[in-house]
């Protein structure tokens, strides 16, 4: 494939992605035994097409996912822009084209959907396939949902890709494209291995940024031909992405495969391990060409020449096509089956049913949420360069907010990986303490440590208005419609509240305990919520909106009483709050979930309380801060106005108030 080609035709790149990733997925699939029966003896056998068709459908899946998320990206981040708000004529291009990209992608997941269903019948697919039968699978199993969910927000995203015109269109549809790619991760290998919290959490630390990583190369690649000037900057902005994307993709990659493959045995001796390592070999190799692509393809790209770049980017993104096939292949190749010794507490937690709990076992009994520990790693990561950034460059940055800011960020993780995560599911009174560190602990010092104000002062602003850079998506985020609705103090207010009510009076809470993905949204909905309120009333960042302290303080009193009448309601309460999850759970040790629900309730009364406290004192040294800031200005603007010899207007107002009021008061005695 000779450079000129590919730049005439760019449609030659994803054409041989495809035909490699179905040429190993095809091999790797005869050869791990995906591609035979895996049904029992005795039992249906859906036959061979299925079997060979249910992988090219996933594939199909993949590539798309690539292509569409890849072409998104280089819309939002690696395109251009008319006038720094329009899209320009390559991005334009590129967002159509995702366009067809997430329409492949979602008739992909139809495929997908219905052969599916017919390899879990295990019947030919002229028996099993009808409407009602499909619509039933993808609307009550937990399979045939995913797969439905995920076709569906790539459906969505195609639309909104088709008929939008402006770079916050494509943001949109970037994030109905990076949500389509969640739903199939909690159904396969990683959700039913025995740790499948780890797993699907490593999972989605893979996923999510390979495909991030391959589709941007990919866009890249596919859509150079606008000028080697833009093209140089667009690669320069990709380059730190994709090493950040290389480095989850490696750490969370040894982790999945520390879960699934437990012994040297199940890596070096079976098919599955083998084929685990082929993987593992084309990213090592996909690493390497990135390392050629820093050192050769930047150097020349910034000398005006773009072959270098064009050939490394093809043979990287080849290699990509060869760890998606992989991927296929690995995903219908019998895993390695442990010792079965998997128990009802097992099947419900994804961990044994630990001892008793005590201050040890809450200290030392930890279950690390990969997903969230990395998210919290890379926000103190990125707070801490800030101010080292300010500190290089002469400016100060108060202490306080750093130390508050990674306090807030140990709080999460302990709330979510130590202890009280594992003890969590099986005392309400445990994930009551994690619903205080989450909604309202960390939010409180994250808010207080001010990482907006952070990141304007730290970011340099874009020198190309063509080319706006993080502090004006930052700056533009911050005057959005959406930004202006949300810190509506009422909305931010009913946000807070209303998420502790449905959470605890409708089904959302045995959700949680039963699903790790609304555990996940569940957590971020927790830390979402309590940093918006509290950005409203005590954050130190700029808001869309100003609001007097006054309303401030109301708001806080509000949100005081309806959490005391939270905890008051569970310590009264009689009905039990997920019952069918406490029966199956059957916990051998501590109290009854009745009493365990009312020490929540005391809980939530009693401690809950003590972080309105922090926040009152915060506003209130806010408050006259505020004042003698006031004041201050108001004695500046009179010297001022002495100096020139005039009257200052707002004393003068005063003044003629004053004497308004004196008339008043002569004419009411007359």
């Amino acid at each position: 494939m000779s450079m000129a080609a590919l730049t005439r035709r760019p449609f030659l790149l994803p054409a041989g992605m495809v035909l490699v990733a179905a040429a190993i997925g095809a091999v790797l699939l005869w050869w791990g035994g995906g591609a035979v029966s895996q049904a029992p003896p005795g039992l249906p056998d859906p036959g061979p097409t299925t079997a060979w068709l249910l992988p090219t459908a996933r594939l199909g899946m993949q590539v798309s996912a690539v292509a569409t998320v890849g072409l998104l990206l280089a819309v939002v981040v690696l395109s251009p822009r008319d006038d720094g708000r329009r899209l320009s004529p390559i991005g334009y291009r590129r967002l159509r084209a995702a366009a067809v990209a997430a329409t492949s992608w979602g008739a992909a997941s139809v495929v997908a959907l219905c052969y599916t269903l017919v390899d879990l019948f295990g019947l030919p697919a002229a028996q099993v396939l009808s409407l009602r039968a499909v619509l039933n699978f993808a609307t009550t199993v937990p399979l045939g949902q995913s797969l439905a969910l995920s076709g569906a927000l790539a459906l969505a995203a195609a639309v909104v890709a088709a008929t939008s015109l402006r770079p916050g269109g494509a943001l949109a549809a970037l994030l109905l494209a990076l949500g389509a790619l969640v739903p199939p991760v909690f159904t396969g290998h990683a959700a039913a291995s025995g740790n499948h919290q780890l797993a699907v959490s490593g999972l989605l630390l893979h996923v999510l940024p390979v495909t991030v990583w391959a589709g941007g190369l990919l866009a890249l690649a596919v859509t150079s031909r606008g000028t080697t000037a833009d093209l140089a900057i667009a690669v320069r902005r990709f380059s730190p992405l994709a090493v950040g994307c290389l480095a989850a993709v490696g750490l969370s990659g040894l982790l999945s495969a520390a879960v699934r493959l437990t012994s040297t045995a199940d890596v070096l001796g079976t098919r599955y391990g083998y084929v685990l390592l082929i993987k593992a070999a084309a990213l090592v190799a996909i690493a390497a060409a990135g390392l050629a692509h820093r050192r050769r393809a930047l150097p020349a790209l910034a000398a005006g020449r773009r072959g270098p770049f064009l050939r490394v980017a093809a043979v990287e993104t080849l290699l990509f096509a060869a760890a998606i096939g992989t991927s296929v292949a690995l995903s219908r190749t019998p895993a390695p089956i442990g010792e079965d010794t998997e128990d009802a507490a097992t099947a419900l937690l994804g961990f044994p049913m630990p001892p008793p709990m005590s201050v040890d076992t809450l200290a030392t009994a930890w279950l690390p949420e990969p997903l969230i520990i990395a998210a919290v790693l890379v926000a103190a990561g990125f707070y801490t360069a800030g101010v080292w950034r300010l500190h290089r460059r002469g400016d100060s940055w108060p202490v306080s907010r750093t130390a508050l800011w990674l306090v807030g960020c140990a709080l999460i993780i302990v709330a979510t990986s130590s202890g009280l995560a594992r003890y969590g599911p099986l005392l309400f009174s445990i994930h009551m303490i994690q619903h205080l560190l989450l909604m309202m602990l960390a939010p409180i010092m994250l808010a207080l440590g001010g990482p907006i104000t952070l990141a304007l002062r730290a970011l340099a602003p874009s020198t190309d208005p063509r080319w706006p850079g993080p502090r004006e998506w930052l700056q533009t985020a911050l005057h959005s419609r959406v930004s202006r609705a949300l810190t509506n103090p009422v909305v931010a207010l009913v946000i807070y509240v209303a998420s502790l009510y449905l959470m605890y009076f409708t089904g959302l809470y045995e959700l949680a305990l039963r699903s790790h993905a609304a555990h996940l949204a569940m957590v971020g909905h927790f830390l979402g919520a309590g940093y918006l309120f509290f950005w409203v009333v005590i954050g130190v960042d700029p808001a869309p909106r100003r609001i007097p302290h006054p309303l401030k303080l109301i708001l806080v009193l509000i949100s005081m009483v309806l959490h005391a009448f939270l905890g008051v309601t569970l310590m009264q309460s009689t009905t039990l709050i997920a019952e069918n999850w406490w029966i199956a759970l059957e916990r051998p040790w501590g109290p009854t979930p009745l009493a365990d629900q009312r020490t929540a309730g005391g809980i939530a009364w009693s401690f809950g309380e003590l972080p309105t406290v922090v926040v009152l004192g915060a506003l209130m040294r806010q408050w006259m801060k505020a004042d003698e800031r006031e004041a201050r200005r108001r004695d500046r603007a009179a010297d001022r106005a002495e100096a020139e010899g005039r009257e200052d207007a707002e004393l003068a107002a005063y003044n003629r108030m004053l004497a308004d009021l004196a008339e008043r008061d002569r004419q009411v005695r007359r």
